[in-house]
């Protein structure tokens, strides 16, 4: 059976893609399975440092596939929305989403987990579950940490189709660029990225998450601390020794 995901690791970056443009890369028990999958052996190879999620055709993900929804046996479950979106949100790796195109309702959920968000400026966006009698329950999760809350609560509750320049507006996306533009605005990402410590990136990922909530005193104690293991870590050790003599850190792939 032909894999509706495939990944292709080049020069630290391994490439995620969607590929089942006959549904326009709908959310099915398969291509989750095949996500899962993939994102896995990405996480586990010591050779990615940095992932990028894209798809194929004109449309990035057009959320759940709704021909399955009808029939919810019609296909095994073996991987979940909740185990995907859990898995991108919580990768030591930064996660970079090169949107091909129009990403609507789940797929808009893919978008917010990821770290980094790239789209042409053709691209358009829709949380259109309420317009079906459903409600973007899942996905709410990682979009409400992203997006302002009053543009939130304006596109939950009316459905209505917004373009890529209100995504960058509202915290969607962070960038929206021509589309002939749209690869080498991924690789400057993606070239930066893979300059940092493998671990620097995982723990700043992380503080980026918790920090938020923890109150003033406290988060300055706890950084003050971290800081300090830091800069006596191998990593750091290893960073700073390569600054000092103006050669590239080990971590960066040749």
């Amino acid at each position: 059976m032909t894999e509706l995901v495939h990944r292709n690791v080049e020069d630290g970056v391994a490439t995620v893609t969607l590929d089942s443009p006959r549904n326009r890369n709908a959310l099915s028990a398969r291509l989750l399975a095949d996500l899962d999958a993939h994102l896995r052996a990405a996480l586990a190879d010591d050779a990615v440092r940095v992932i990028v999620l894209t798809g194929t055709g004109p449309v990035f993900c057009s959320g759940a596939d709704l021909k399955e929804q009808r029939d919810p046996d019609s296909a095994p479950v073996t991987a979940s929305m909740p185990d995907v979106l859990t898995m991108i949100w919580e990768s030591p790796k930064p996660v970079v989403c090169r949107l091909n195109g129009t990403a609507r309702a789940g797929g808009i959920g893919l978008v917010t987990a990821c770290d980094f968000a790239i789209a042409p400026d053709t691209a358009t966006f829709a949380f259109s579950e309420v317009r079906l009698g459903v409600v973007p329950a899942m996905i709410a999760v990682p979009v409400l940490r992203r997006v302002n809350p009053r543009a939130a609560a304006e596109y939950f509750m009316t459905g209505e189709v917004f373009d890529a320049a209100k995504a960058v507006e509202i915290g969607l996306l962070n960038r929206a660029v021509p589309e002939d533009e749209l690869d080498s605005a991924v690789r400057h990402y993606t070239g930066m990225l893979v300059k940092g410590g493998p671990e620097a990136l995982a723990i700043t990922k992380n503080l980026l998450r918790e920090l938020p909530g923890v109150e003033f005193a406290e988060g300055l104690r706890r950084m003050a601390d971290l800081s300090a293991e830091r800069f006596t870590s191998a990593e750091g050790q290893e960073g700073i020794a390569a600054f000092m003599e103006k050669r590239p850190p080990r971590w960066v792939p040749c």
